[in-house]
């Protein structure tokens, strides 16, 4: 279907501001008599504190108050996360802050405060964790996450004895399901592939740290923070502080990064807000540093796992038997692994299979999404496998993926229940990257030698789920003519705020040009909106603002027909006018119609309101009731199966074999988005999709002191997240372009997979430019190729992490 704007670049309003540098981050922050804020951060990785001596640090000049953990609200359940604990269970978690007249003043009594603190038991290796006499994180407890009841668990001698030193134990897991006949599957298998492996943990490293600004005036809470959402972050925000969701203005019109970890409200957003409170209402800033930011920014889970693959002849998969230990940090964490399984299914689609996992709670860094949750780390995981899996067979690597993945857009399976999905064109992905790639031709070059360098190819496959629904859309027409798309997504930097607001324009046939869009902060009177992440705004806000529009168009009608008689039916919208079907001449334009709405009140102006919206909707319509035309509505558009986003990526390398070193030369990643909304918004999803994939596969990770539990690469460097000097200086992309089911123009997400995509390819060309060697470890880090290449055996334990 041909669209006006759907599918054709535009410049968003942020864009300016960006490049100019007059964007205002959260640490941009001024108002006179500011305070600044710096709170104290565990030495240890698991203590209790007996004692807080603040008589030195009153004593600084410009001291002005500290706030303690019994001063703040803490989390209901035992793993939650605190904004300030007398036990913290990891290296520099917060225990207590003080305000001061400068940052240097707070930094200097903060030095001036004296803890005294009891070590107690601490754990870095989940695995340790499990075993008979292992040490628990927290008091009790050692397992944890989303859907399992805290508790102690430890596996017997006998389940490490009989797994040895070299294979994942599997005990008793708190998740398991399954489907199919795995039993038969395997004995029909013609291949077997069965591997551990070790995904590590990495921090998020986002160039914006999490420092947030507050004041109280009037009665309620002003916050400036990074979050990657706006709407779906003040509750959290709002309950954290200690008030109600009306009573906080949340100012985020710019985030600096977040990838999972900034995907609403944290604990240190709050911070500056109850110390502003404690202070009488003055504006407080709290800037975090590179260090505070690692030590609390919310990294990516890391797994030690163990798979056992079978597949036909033909290469197709018959079972797969999958056991992971999630490391959750010190708290409920995030549930990756719950995600390792769903992405096994529907990229795979196994005949049968068995999956089991054990989150265990460790004192590392906090724990959340990040960017493919789980899916991504599956990719690393068994992409590898797969390759194996094809030269065991004697088939092309590409035969035996195109033998299992999911095509023709409807008829692929997820989850456990094997529920429908709404399209799946991950085969025609693989389909049309080939080609363009040349996949058959320059893979056949694998191997080939130049001095001490040797050529590799891979393919990588990804995915994630792409869209939700049951939110709520607003826009207003105002009395110039000018359409207001309110949009509460958030802005993290994907330009997805403003291409899923063009839906709105679309559907009501506005140009560009003339439409406002009324984000950045809740004083826009913002619907309540999903927030941005988990690759789900294409699909989600296209919804939302596609039945806002709807319900703009009706009511024009309906202004149109009051007006000039006939039914609405009688009327359609064409160049911002409504008009007489068959006699254009007979209208109004969009602009009258709107003053006529404010006239006619009632539901017209957003007098009266749908019963089903949420609050957080129903007043920021009330408050912008009577300036013109207001469309208002929840999604309530059909939605019966899950969204999938999916990637295909073919990448081209060379190894040094003397130097472990390698260097990228080609890259091409084909995208299953459903309708591109807007090509260079996908361009450059791809490309920095890419950038964190290379990084992920290659160089980031979580290395501690084994004694003292203490993170020892805080750095950006020390885990270095690649750049665009890194990479070729041309990466292609092309995209399915296949209209998502139940989406109203057809769009759904993709951010997530295009990293797992490009992580799993660069891992899979690595490998096999080493004649299919499997390091069944992520990150390929350069001493492992060379130790690879020279026949030694890896420097590391096997199943070791957050050690090495």
């Amino acid at each position: 279907m041909a669209y006006k704007l759907i599918g054709k670049n535009f410049i968003p309003p942020d864009i300016e501001a960006k490049v100019t540098g007059a964007a205002n981050y959260a640490e941009d922050f001024r108002a006179d008599g500011m305070a600044h804020v710096k709170f104290y951060g565990s030495p240890m990785p698991h203590g209790m504190v007996r004692n807080i001596d603040l008589s030195e640090a009153e004593k600084v000049p410009g001291y002005l108050g500290h706030l303690l953990p019994e001063e703040v609200k803490q989390p209901d359940s035992p793993v939650g996360f605190p904004i300030l604990s007398n036990e913290p269970a990891s290296f520099g978690q917060p225990i207590l802050a003080i305000a001061a007249e400068t940052e240097q003043a707070a930094a200097d009594a903060i030095a001036a405060v004296r803890v005294d603190m009891e070590l107690m038991p601490f754990v870095i290796d989940p695995l340790a964790s499990l075993q008979p006499d292992g040490p628990n994180a927290l008091a009790g407890m050692n397992v944890a996450g989303r859907g399992i009841d805290a508790q102690e668990l430890k596996w017997s001698g006998r389940d490490f004895a009989l797994a040895g030193e070299n294979a994942l134990p599997r005990g008793e897991a708190p998740v398991e399901w399954s489907f199919g006949d795995l039993e038969d599957g395997f004995a029909n298998s013609t291949v077997i592939v069965e591997e551990s492996f070790v995904h590590a943990s990495n921090a998020h490293h986002a160039m914006e740290p999490r420092s947030a600004a507050a004041y109280w005036e009037g009665g309620k809470c002003h916050v400036w923070g990074s979050t990657q959402s706006t709407a779906f972050a003040q509750p959290g925000l709002a309950n954290l502080i200690g008030i109600e969701p009306s009573e906080l203005v949340l100012v985020s019109e710019f985030c600096g990064g977040g990838f999972g970890g900034k995907a609403a409200s944290y604990p240190l957003m709050a911070l500056p807000a109850l110390v502003s409170r404690k202070l009488n209402g003055r504006p407080c800033l709290l800037r975090v540093s590179r260090n505070e930011e690692y030590n609390n920014g919310s990294a990516r889970a890391g797994f030690q796992g163990w798979a056992k693959l079978g597949f036909s002849k033909e290469g197709r998969m018959l079972a797969a038997d999958i056991y992971v230990v999630q490391d959750l940090g010190p708290n409920s964490g995030f549930p990756d692994f719950n995600n390792v399984g769903s992405a096994a299914i529907i990229v795979f689609q196994p005949e049968a299979m068995r999956f089991r996992a054990t989150p265990v709670l460790t004192n590392t860094v906090p724990k959340g999404a990040q960017r493919g949750p789980g899916e991504n780390q599956a990719a690393n995981m068994f992409e590898p496998l797969l390759d194996k899996a094809a030269r065991e067979l004697g088939i092309e690597r590409l035969a035996l993926r195109l033998a299992n993945a999911p095509g023709g857009g409807v008829g692929a399976k997820y989850g456990p229940d094997q529920g429908p999905v709404t399209s799946a064109y991950l085969r025609e992905a693989l389909e049309t990257g080939a080609e363009a790639f040349n996949w058959v031709e320059r893979s056949k070059q694998s191997g080939m030698r130049n001095g001490s360098k040797v050529r590799g190819y891979g393919i990588g496959q990804a995915y994630h789920t792409a869209g939700s629904n049951g939110f709520d859309g607003l826009v207003r027409i105002t009395p110039d003519g000018i359409l207001h798309v309110h949009t509460g997504v958030g802005n993290l930097g994907t330009f997805s705020y403003a291409s899923t607001s063009r839906i709105a324009a679309e559907a009501l046939g506005y140009d560009w040009d003339r439409v406002v869009l009324e984000y950045g902060g809740t004083t826009k009177h913002l619907p309540w909106n999903l927030g941005q992440f988990g690759s789900n705004t294409n699909f989600t806000m296209a919804r939302t603002n596609y039945v806002a529009a709807m319900d703009a168009a009706q009511k024009l009608k309906e202004i149109a027909a009051t007006t000039l008689g006939g039914d609405a039916d009688d009327y359609e919208l064409k160049d911002e006018r409504v008009v007489r079907i068959g006699d254009e001449s007979a209208g109004m334009s969009f602009a009258e119609a709107a003053q006529k709405a404010i006239e006619m009140g009632g539901r017209y102006d957003g007098q009266e309101l749908p019963d089903d919206i949420d609050t957080m909707t129903r007043a920021s319509a009330g408050a912008i009731a009577g300036t013109g035309l207001i469309g208002v509505a929840k999604d309530n558009l059909p939605k019966d199966a899950t969204v999938p986003a999916l990637a295909a990526a073919f990448i081209e390398v060379d190894v040094d074999m003397e130097t472990g070193k390698f260097e990228i030369l080609d890259y091409h990643c084909v995208a299953d988005c459903g309708t591109v909304i807007h090509p260079m918004g996908l361009a450059a999803q791809v490309r920095g999709g890419a950038m964190m994939g290379f990084g992920l596969a290659t160089t980031e990770r979580h290395v501690y002191d084994p004694q003292y539990g203490r993170p020892n690469a805080q750095a950006l460097y020390q885990a270095k997240p690649a750049t665009y000097l890194d990479m070729p200086a041309q990466m292609n992309w092309a995209a399915v372009d296949q209209p998502d089911t139940q989406s109203p123009m057809g769009t759904k997400g993709i951010g997530e997979p295009l990293e797992g995509a490009a992580s799993s390819a660069l891992i899979c060309a690595i490998s096999d430019a080493l004649g299919g060697h499997l390091f069944n470890r992520t990150p390929v880090v350069s001493d492992m190729i060379l130790n690879a290449a020279e026949g030694r055996p890896q420097s590391h334990v096997p199943l070791a992490t957050n050690t090495v």
